[in-house]
């Protein structure tokens, strides 16, 4: 068996706000097949997809109903990456739902969510030894 291509799904009332996230922080392409279902092609290879659901509930993580389902962890060398990353998925409409406990760790994580509601983490470890 031959795997073609492999997908992680979110489902979203608002598809094209889901989409054009994702596609702007992966810095991917988004791929609209229909008018239920857009694609976001990072490198041409490894995508996230986005369905339509005009009921979808966001998850109220961490301790609420509905409960997280799935969730991606990004992550990047360094504090000052992950800054950055942070300052990107915010300007482009994510909220932080959980900041890091301890910032000067030499690694952490902060929890977001994305337009949709889906929660993300934005992670960071040492830098490497140069």
């Amino acid at each position: 068996m031959e795997i073609k291509h492999r997908m992680i799904v979110f489902d979203a009332a608002d598809i094209d706000a889901e989409s054009a996230f994702w596609g702007a922080f992966l810095d991917g392409r988004v791929e609209e097949w229909g008018s239920t279902w857009r694609a976001v092609w990072v490198d041409g290879g490894w995508a996230l997809g986005v369905q339509l659901a005009p009921n979808h509930v966001p998850p109220d993580w961490p301790d609420g109903t509905p409960a997280q389902q799935i969730h991606l962890d990004l992550y990047f060398e360094g504090l000052a990456a992950h800054d950055a990353a942070h300052e990107r998925a915010i300007n482009l409409g994510a909220r932080l739902l959980k900041p890091a406990e301890d910032r000067a760790a030499a690694r952490g994580v902060q929890v977001y969510a994305d337009p949709a509601g889906h929660p993300f983490c934005l992670c960071w470890v040492p830098e490497p030894d140069v």
